[in-house]
């Protein structure tokens, strides 16, 4: 993974946020100091050639922590955004910050004694969480799914071990719809939206190339949205929201219900065997065929294709990615998310539309989070 390369002076005000006009002095700056050169560019208009920028790689490093409901995927990267090394596992957020802090800073520190010199040069750390976040203070405000964590101070606590780093929080779905900009399918995308569903569903928006978080930091929570004023209570309270239908674990409650029923043949042997039924099961159903776990898939691409149709029509984006765990259970779901959007969005909001799975994958989060942190390296210490 490269988030950041070989940039022309455009670019690297673009990436600094500074205008064109204002980023010859800074670069003369970082020239002096070391933290870029000047390498030729491959293009030529005739004249003298032109010159590009590059970061200098070992200048300084940074960690990149991308925490889901159950797991936790965490990358050292150099200057430029190269992954140098990186570390998954499971994680369960209810577990309370404390626990699942203090892990997260053991392997970032495993992670930096296996690569000499980093733990010097450490200057960053961006970390993605699933739930709300007031960005300017770096705290989550009333998760749903994350007990305990509500004001926590994440950004103290991972400062305690890491004194001199800057650490920048933020929803895990900025991050993936951030590592996606700067390295996926977003890249040069101005209008984009990026959509994980997983345990929840959230929504990840690029307005105008730049990550939209809104004024408190709530922008993108479409899984609270209302799908159905007869639904099912959600875990925020109301009724009908579309993650209290359509997500993950409400995929498997239903494929639960379907087994038990009888109405799904394989899933109930799934379960007869021993297993917790995840959307994963539902998936592997309906590729074998079972009506009730394919009528369930459709079921919840129709409700979130719903829920996007109207996003489309306020916000008219290019590029729809969806991603998450619920994007591994196959192409029905994304068919069925196309429709419920195609049929409820007017024609000219989804003329140049494209609706995909995000080509990166497991990939956009930790992407993000060492995007994130670099991006506030630049802001805060340049």
């Amino acid at each position: 993974m490269r988030a950041l390369g070989v940039l022309s002076r455009g670019e690297l005000a673009q990436q600094l946020g500074y205008s064109r006009a204002t980023v010859t002095g800074l670069v003369k700056d970082l020239l002096d100091r070391g933290i870029i050169h000047e390498v030729p560019s491959d293009h030529s208009t005739g004249g003298r050639r032109a010159k590009n920028l590059a970061f200098k790689a070992d200048f300084a490093s940074v960690l990149g922590v991308d925490m889901g409901a159950t797991s936790v995927d965490i990358a050292l990267a150099n200057f430029r955004g190269d992954i140098l090394l990186r570390h998954q596992e499971p994680i369960d957020v209810r577990d309370g910050p404390e626990p699942v802090l203090d892990r997260v800073v053991e392997i970032a520190q495993d992670l930096i004694r296996r690569a000499p010199g980093t733990g010097e040069t450490l200057r960053s750390v961006g970390i993605g969480v699933p739930g709300p976040v007031d960005f300017l203070n770096g705290v989550l405000n009333v998760p749903p799914i994350m007990p305990g964590w509500e004001r926590y101070p994440i950004r103290h606590k991972i400062q305690e071990t890491f004194p001199h780093t800057t650490v920048v929080v933020d929803n895990d779905v900025n991050i993936m719809a951030l590592g996606e900009l700067r390295a996926g399918a977003g890249k040069g995308v101005d209008n984009f939206i990026f959509v994980k569903v997983g345990t929840g569903i959230g929504a990840g928006i690029v307005v105008g190339g730049e990550i939209y978080r809104g004024s408190t930091g709530s922008a993108g929570d479409i899984g609270h949205i209302q799908a159905d004023r007869n639904g099912p209570v959600c875990h925020c309270g109301n009724i009908g929201c579309v993650e209290a239908m359509a997500s993950g674990s409400a995929l498997a409650r239903q494929a639960v219900e379907a087994a038990q029923s009888g109405r799904s043949p394989i899933l109930a042997q799934y379960l007869a065997a021993g297993a917790q039924l995840t959307a994963e099961h539902v998936g592997a159903a309906a590729s074998a065929g079972d009506k009730a776990a394919m009528e369930l898939i459709k079921t919840s691409g129709t409700l979130i294709g719903g829920v996007l149709a109207g996003v489309v029509n306020f916000f008219n984006p290019s590029l729809i990615l969806i991603g998450g765990g619920v994007a591994n259970i196959g192409t029905q779901f994304l068919a069925t998310i196309r429709r419920g959007v195609l049929s409820r969005s007017l024609p000219l909001s989804t003329q140049h539309l494209r609706i995909d799975y995000s080509p990166m994958s497991e990939d956009a989060g930790v992407t993000g989070a060492v995007a994130l942190a670099l991006e506030h390296i630049f802001v805060g210490n340049l």
